[in-house]
């Protein structure tokens, strides 16, 4: 039988129990009503909205805001929206009521036509509450007058040409490095640069634009505002694969190329005019050229400076180094040599390395006529592991039995595994001469012979 202190007792707990959820729900209540009076309620009224604009335009606008409830507020936001995508955004903070004025900039961009944008205010108050009041906007593109081609050389007028469409036609060299600016247009207009970023012309920059031509003399430099196509630039294709430019003289591919292949060479227009490594290409009757080493992947470098093909051999996405089987590549780096010519000379500058031409399995050539790849008189060039410093061949590693260049032992008037001339010998000028590094026995078992032809 229950005793009644006991039921007295539930009966108060009870109540207690009560009495706390009423207070939890007397706070909740408290609590939501104090949120909702603390949002507040942004107001906004704009003025000075343009009903049109241009791209490229700064967009002036003011509005005043305030707030219903006096909660303070926090900014004033003017955005510009192409469709669902943000594409400009100003934001003023604005601590008190008041009127507030800014500029949104309308972004000149590529391939859009014109149309219609949407153009947004909000009013922000430090509770997050907003105001929002939206317009639509119709945006055109600039027809400008002209443009103005920015060279060393000078400024030149690029003329309208078609709708978007502009040229400067002039005599200008084989290689124009330029800008093109176009003027503000319109009351609200600012100027606008257009330069090279990331391999294309791009508005916002102040990079120089690397047009090129076939031939230096009267030719036009064209420009399209719409699509930001420009031209001339030269198209250089080897062995079918258009050439990608590494700066202003050097343009490279790197592919698989088989031995025996014919290679044909396109974009050139002074190709005749340029020295062709008989190591690497002989040429065929149809124009084009048989390549001669063994196949696999090179790295192929067309250079203006010195009008001539630069061959690497690659492994995988690197140059290839020399192995210990004596697979890979070999490189000659130092004094007296050089290609196309001695003009261009090697040194001790690993970065103008020259490689071998792998003509067989571990077997490397080098073909050098004297008094234009070689010194006639004194050589002092060796032979390395890879285009860098690192392994290379001594004594210890390399020898010959030719009785025109010795290997250099440090006691004999050369480091080494440097090369020389032996006593006596002085190289004929116009003669050819064919340097051979076998190394079928192995990296450390390398063999020098030197024909003369």
């Amino acid at each position: 039988m229950v005793s009644i202190d006991n039921k007295l007792k539930k009966i108060t707990m009870k109540k207690y129990h009560l009495f706390l959820i009423s207070i939890l729900s007397l706070s909740l209540i408290f609590a939501c009503s104090d949120e909702e009076e603390s949002q507040g309620q942004p107001q906004l009224t704009v003025s000075g909205v343009p009903s049109t604009a241009y791209f490229g335009d700064s967009l002036s606008f003011s509005a005043e805001v305030s707030d219903l409830e006096n909660v303070p507020l926090s900014t004033l936001k003017a955005r510009l929206f192409f469709g669902d995508d943000l594409v400009s955004e100003t934001v003023i903070r604005t601590k008190s009521a008041g009127n507030y004025s800014g500029q949104l900039y309308i972004p000149f961009l590529p391939n859009i036509p014109d149309g219609t944008a949407t153009l947004e205010l909000v009013a922000q108050n430090i509770e997050f509450a907003t105001e929002i009041q939206k317009w639509e906007l119709p945006v055109s593109r600039p027809d400008f007058p002209h443009l103005t081609l920015v060279t060393a050389e000078g400024e030149f007028t690029m003329e309208k040409t078609g709708p978007n469409q502009y040229a400067a036609t002039e005599n200008f060299p084989q290689k124009v490095k330029a800008v093109i600016k176009a003027p503000a247009f319109g009351d609200r207009g600012n100027d606008i640069t257009f330069g090279w970023r990331e391999g294309a012309v791009q508005h916002h920059s102040d990079t120089q634009i690397p047009f090129s031509n076939s031939n230096a003399g009267v030719y036009a430099i064209s420009f399209n505002t719409l699509n930001y196509q420009a031209a001339p630039f030269i198209v250089l294709r080897m062995a079918g694969t258009e050439m990608a430019m590494v700066d202003d003289n050097n343009y490279k591919i790197e592919k698989e190329l088989e031995q025996d292949a014919a290679i044909s060479i396109e974009g050139f227009s002074d190709l005749d005019d340029w020295w062709i490594d008989p190591d690497f290409m002989e040429a065929n009757e149809d124009g084009t050229f048989a390549f001669v080493p063994s196949s696999g992947k090179y790295r192929v470098t067309a250079n203006f400076e010195h009008k001539y093909f630069i061959f690497e051999v690659m492994s995988g996405n690197d140059l290839a180094t020399l192995q210990a089987d004596g697979s890979g590549a070999l490189w000659i780096i130092g004094e007296d040599i050089g290609k196309p010519s001695l003009a261009n000379t090697t040194g001790w500058n690993p970065g103008k390395a020259i490689c071998f031409a792998p003509v067989a399995p571990k077997i490397y050539q080098v073909t050098l006529v004297g008094g234009q790849n070689i010194n006639t008189s004194s050589i002092n060039f060796k032979f390395f592991h890879q285009k860098n410093w690192g392994g290379e061949y001594t004594n210890n590693s390399l020898t010959t039995e030719s009785d025109l260049i010795f290997v250099g032992d440090g006691e004999n008037g050369r480091d080494p595994g440097n090369l020389g001339l032996a006593e006596g010998v002085t190289l004929e000028t116009g003669k050819t001469y064919i340097l051979k590094v076998d190394i079928t026995a192995g990296r450390d078992n390398a063999v020098l012979t030197v024909t003369a032809e």
